[in-house]
């Protein structure tokens, strides 16, 4: 073997007590500088205490110090090794500088009197805004909605999946419905709330729909004046946007399918209901988990339609939780309530994805 054809073999370098001693000094010093920083400046915040800080600039010019120096401080106590670590640590860091720290700054308005009507500027409170929200009917009004919103993503996927087997049926016609179907998912959900919610289904002055229903009989034809009504129309809307995202990749697994499989069922004679439930659906079943859950995420986040078409009305009866912290944000400008009810939302909905994949994983998982 040539010189040439050697590979190159990453050995231990030989790291002397000196560099050693000056790689923690790096990662101890600028630690200590970041933490003395975040002391001074939580003190000036908090106690009252003037450092001369404007603003968190200072602690964030710190964790760069800190990012810096751990960087460097890897390729003086690890030689060629800790060359390899700079391909992931930067990017850590940066990760944790976008997520972390803001979620920290998250918790210290959650904890504080924090209206921008105030004069008094940002107060903490302690747990006076959980006190309020335990209290606050409004609230668990939405979330009440929120288990409606997300149980009707099984309807939706039922019909997601009529049409998928529709549009995967050899019919007339088929690649252009499979592009009609898809065009409710390229529009976004603001403009589906302003062109059907208030253009086809407003009273004053009367839509389509309107006056198609008082053609037919129906005396007052008013959709958005009961809650239960409102709240049919919301998840009728949030259904007709998103049921193609459904569709396209239920549609894509049942394309996936061998067909050996369907056509050795035949031979076995299971056809029609019983070809699908002995042998389609549970090939689709990790298709079918997939495609619940990011459903369920996007619906998590439903706001849009409820902001543009009834602001929660009538009375919060159609109200979702981010649509509901929105409206403390932007009509009772409470930054620190909202961002409390924001944190404890994020919990929830952590808690109760972890859960759902749990569950998903056993579902899936093969039989033996």
């Amino acid at each position: 073997m040539s010189s040439g054809d050697l590979l190159h073999v990453v050995t231990v370098d030989d790291i002397s007590s000196g560099r050693r001693l000056l790689g923690r000094g790096l990662i101890w010093g600028s630690l200590a500088l970041l933490v003395l920083v975040a002391m001074l400046q939580s003190q000036q915040v908090w106690g009252g205490v003037d450092h001369g800080f404007a603003n968190w600039r200072p602690t964030l010019y710190a964790y760069l110090v800190f990012s810096i120096c751990l960087c460097w401080a890897q390729v003086i106590l690890r030689g060629e090794q800790g060359k390899r670590t700079l391909f992931v640590l930067p990017a850590a860091l940066f990760v944790v500088s976008l997520t972390v720290f803001p979620l920290l700054f998250g918790l210290i308005i959650a904890f504080s009197n924090w209206n921008l009507s105030n004069p008094d500027g940002r107060q903490f409170n302690g747990l006076d805004n959980v006190w309020q929200m335990w209290a606050d009917p409004f609230y668990w009004n939405a979330l009440t909605n929120m288990v409606w919103y997300c149980l009707a993503i099984l309807p939706e996927y039922v019909v997601a999946f009529g049409l998928a087997l529709l549009l995967n049926a050899q019919i007339r016609a088929r690649k252009f419905f499979r592009v009609a179907f898809l065009l409710p998912l390229m529009l976004s959900p603001v403009a589906v709330s302003w062109m059907i919610g208030k253009s086809m289904l407003v009273i004053q002055p009367a839509g389509p729909v309107i006056r198609l229903l008082k053609f037919v009989g129906v005396e007052s034809p008013a959709l958005f004046s009961t809650g239960w009504t409102a709240k049919a129309v919301i998840m009728a809307m949030d259904a007709w946007t998103f049921i193609p995202f459904m569709m396209i990749m239920i549609l894509a697994g049942l394309q996936a399918i061998p067909k050996e499989l369907q056509e050795a069922a035949r031979v076995d004679g299971a056809t029609g209901w019983k070809s699908f439930w002995e042998v389609t659906f549970p090939l689709m079943l990790p298709v079918t988990v997939t495609a619940l859950l990011i459903r369920l995420i996007f619906k998590l986040k439903l706001a849009d339609i409820i902001i543009n078409v009834t602001s929660g009305g009538p009375g919060g009866a159609t109200d979702s939780v981010t649509s509901f912290i929105f409206r403390e944000y932007r009509d009772r400008s409470n930054v620190g309530y909202g961002t409390l009810l924001a944190m404890v939302y994020l919990v929830l909905i952590i808690i109760v994805m972890t859960v759902l994949m749990k569950f998903a994983d056993k579902a899936v998982r093969p039989r033996t």
